[in-house]
């Protein structure tokens, strides 16, 4: 008589064999691995991947998804390589309400107006559940580019296609460059005739059915007629649940004074910030939302009124 043992592995142990494997064939170290992520703008300790590497501690979260999505990369290992071995879930957890982020219902008009021009439903049924957004301000002291990174869910349904919205309230500008770098690519393009909206359609690389998820990323750069600009921020329709605006400035271009400007239905909130000998500054909010998070910067003595 024979007999034969079948060996079930977690998802734990799947995750720390392959993490294992991944660092091994890369000849890299848990240190370098460590301070790659730090670069990229996710913060996760030494102990965490040491449990990851180790099967003591099992990734869980929006946060470890997009960290090992990021490890893939940095180890050269296939799209999934890691994140597939984690399986699913079948709750969207708490949506809360969705809401346009700021109190400007004209403003509000021309981006229902380009969500129809996009082909897209209003509100959108996808939202942001971590979204990590970079901008780099030139040696002017403008801002110049905006990478931003997110995992986005389906709350209800399929959906194929993201709209990302590039707002100016008040200031009507060129179309800003906005192009997808990872995870999709843009389907369609509209600017409304204010100038103040500016929207792509960004097409997911396989539809997303409800609650899957997805991490995507897309860049923003900004023409040479674009009015020069010395504010950034991002705004979300949803509660995200982990959103950070991180700001880098240009050696030769360090602020002489910045503000904070936290929006949500409940009132505006500003409060001033200092670099404190940093050449940029990051702003996190948790479980943030509808609502945006912005910062703005000056040179000299400041003439303007906060508000």
């Amino acid at each position: 008589m024979s007999s034969k043992k079948v060996l079930r592995t977690s998802g734990t142990d799947a995750v720390a064999a392959a993490l294992r494997d991944g660092i091994n064939a890369r000849g890299v170290t848990l240190a370098w691995l460590h301070e790659q992520l730090r670069v990229r703008g996710n913060r996760v300790s030494m102990a965490t991947l040491s449990y990851w590497r180790s099967g003591a501690r099992r990734p869980e979260g929006v946060q470890s998804m997009a960290a090992l999505h990021d490890i893939e990369e940095l180890l050269h290992l296939p799209d999934g390589a890691l994140t597939a071995l984690l399986g699913g879930t079948n709750r969207t957890g708490p949506l809360g309400p969705n809401q346009f982020p700021l109190d400007e219902k004209e403003l509000e008009q021309a981006v229902k107006d380009t969500f129809e021009a996009l082909g897209t439903p209003y509100p959108d049924t996808s939202r942001e559940l971590t979204t990590h957004s970079v901008t780099d301000v030139d040696a002017d002291g403008n801002v110049f580019r905006c990478i931003t990174r997110s995992v986005v869910q389906s709350t209800v349904g399929t959906v194929s296609a993201i709209p990302f919205l590039e707002l100016s309230p008040g200031i009507s500008t060129p179309a800003p460059l906005l192009d997808a770098v990872s995870g999709g690519s843009i389907s369609a393009r509209y600017s409304h005739p204010t100038g103040e909206v500016h929207g792509a359609l960004f097409e997911l690389e396989s539809p997303l059915t409800a609650p899957g998820t997805a991490v995507i990323e897309w860049s923003i750069a900004y023409p040479d007629d674009y009015p020069p600009t010395r504010e950034t921020g991002h705004a979300v329709a949803r509660q995200c649940r982990e959103l950070m605006v991180w700001t880098r400035f240009h050696p030769d271009a360090l602020p002489d004074w910045i503000e904070e400007k936290i929006e949500t239905p409940t009132g505006i909130h500003l409060a001033p910030l200092s670099l404190e000998g940093r050449s940029s500054i990051h702003q996190v909010r948790r479980a943030f939302g509808p609502g945006t998070v912005e910062l703005r910067w000056g040179f000299g003595e400041r003439t303007d009124q906060p508000g």
